[in-house]
């Protein structure tokens, strides 16, 4: 085999990335796969737009068909972003016995379970590295570089819009909405940021590493999600003062057969890996049973390192063409799925409420995490600008998700108690 013709659905951002590096890097392509890489086709919206590359107009269609139904094209890459229609050609395509690459987290957090199912029914290839974390080879690290250890934690940074939010927090006494306008002027925040900033884009990250580092079909409903949008200014004043910074973590841990999932923000220490990842990088940081704890990091995002991970999937691909062993990578979630319950999810806290600043106050609270039998960690307890009430941020010892949230409920309702402002989940040990 000497040629092979690709495909491709979109010429978005990560599209023209993808464009550029094969129509640009054609000698080393074809070193490393020792054939050529032709573009056939693109799916685009508008035929006259004018873009950044120059292309032969007939190359570019408005039907989906000519990629999908098309006899000389082998393999299909799908940048076109969304859901229904990225599965619906995606499918077709594997039916039509074309290799497909995505870089749609997304679709294979929603649908991964059956496009894969479909890529083996049909000896078909099927990849997505670029749909988790960008340039960061985190899924490949997974399924080959740590496929004979036991994976026990992944932690990660996994959306670079947050991050970057964070960031700015920590760096400058700014609001998270001002930081937000800024990060949408900057380009590395939607106009609508909702899927970022409210966890779903991390979630639906964390879903698909969960799937390749454990072998389990869980979905996106099995993620407890937290957003960053009530990540206060003196939550991050008061992480420092202890010795943390906030991030927006996914978390997923498997232990005794159970699986643990979550994205929400939480406190790591300073001198953490991951506490030093800023703005709009990504780190995933993998906790093995043989290997110990490793850390990929790099941009999460972007249209030449997402092209690049879409680019070294297609050198993939072409090379199992040529070798013949095309669909035999398919890797399909086997194990049953059993989560955690809330008692048996071990973690420290931080916690900030407004205690009344009167005799006697403080000795309430205490006496509440002892009954529940939690012990504390740190404390500081400093006065409100009025002097009536006192602002007391804590971290605690080891405790269960379940015991933990009873206490802050009964904190909401103790006397002594104004309010109880914020509390995240604390990882990493100091």
């Amino acid at each position: 085999m000497d040629h092979v013709s690709v495909g491709l659905l979109g010429f978005g951002t990560v599209g023209t990335g993808v464009v550029h590096l094969l129509t640009d890097d054609q000698e080393k392509l074809k070193e490393r796969t020792g054939c050529s890489i032709h573009i056939e086709k693109i799916l685009v919206r508008d035929k006259d737009k004018i873009r950044k590359i120059k292309l032969d107009n007939r190359c570019l269609t408005q039907d989906a068909r000519d990629i999908i139904d098309n006899p000389n094209i082998d393999i299909v890459i799908e940048v076109m972003g969304g859901i229904n229609k990225a599965r619906e050609y995606i499918l077709q395509a594997l039916r039509n016995k074309k290799h497909v690459i995505t870089a749609n987290k997304d679709l294979m957090a929603l649908h991964g379970s059956e496009l894969l199912q479909t890529a083996a029914d049909n000896h078909c290839d099927l990849y997505y590295e670029a749909s988790v974390g960008g340039g960061i080879p985190i899924i490949r690290s997974l399924t080959e570089g740590l496929a004979a250890d036991r994976i026990q934690k992944i932690i990660g940074i996994v959306n670079g819009t947050t991050n970057y939010i964070l960031s700015k927090m920590s760096q400058q006494p700014v609001s998270y909405e001002e930081v937000l306008r800024e990060a949408q002027a900057l380009g590395f925040a939607e106009a609508d940021p909702t899927s970022d900033v409210e966890g779903l884009d991390a979630a639906r990250k964390m879903v698909i590493l969960s799937h390749l580092a454990y072998s389990i079909p869980v979905n996106l409903e099995d993620v407890t999600i937290e957003g960053i949008t009530q990540v206060e200014q003196e939550d991050i004043t008061y992480s420092k003062k202890l010795g943390y910074t906030i991030k927006l973590i996914g978390i997923a841990e498997y232990e005794n057969h159970l699986i643990d999932i979550s994205v929400q923000p939480t406190l790591l220490p300073i001198q953490h890996p991951l506490a030093s990842v800023e703005n709009e990088y990504n780190a995933v940081y993998v906790y093995g049973e043989s290997c110990g704890e490793t850390m990929f990091y790099g941009p999460g995002a972007g249209e030449l390192p997402t092209a690049t991970a879409v680019v070294s999937d297609l050198i993939t691909v072409v090379k199992n063409l040529s070798l013949g062993i095309t669909g035999h990578h398919i890797f399909l979630p086997n194990l049953k799925k059993q989560c955690k319950p809330a008692e048996a999810i071990a973690s420290r806290y931080f916690l900030r409420m407004h205690v009344f600043d009167k005799p006697g106050a403080f000795s309430k609270v205490s006496h509440l995490f002892k009954e529940q039998g939690i012990s504390l960690e740190k404390l500081i307890q400093e006065p409100l600008i009025r002097g009536e009430k006192a602002e007391v941020a804590i971290i605690t010892h080891e405790t269960n998700k379940q015991a933990f949230e009873n206490t802050c409920q009964l904190l909401k309702d103790l006397d002594v108690v104004s309010d109880v402002k914020s509390y995240y989940r604390v990882e990493g040990m100091n």
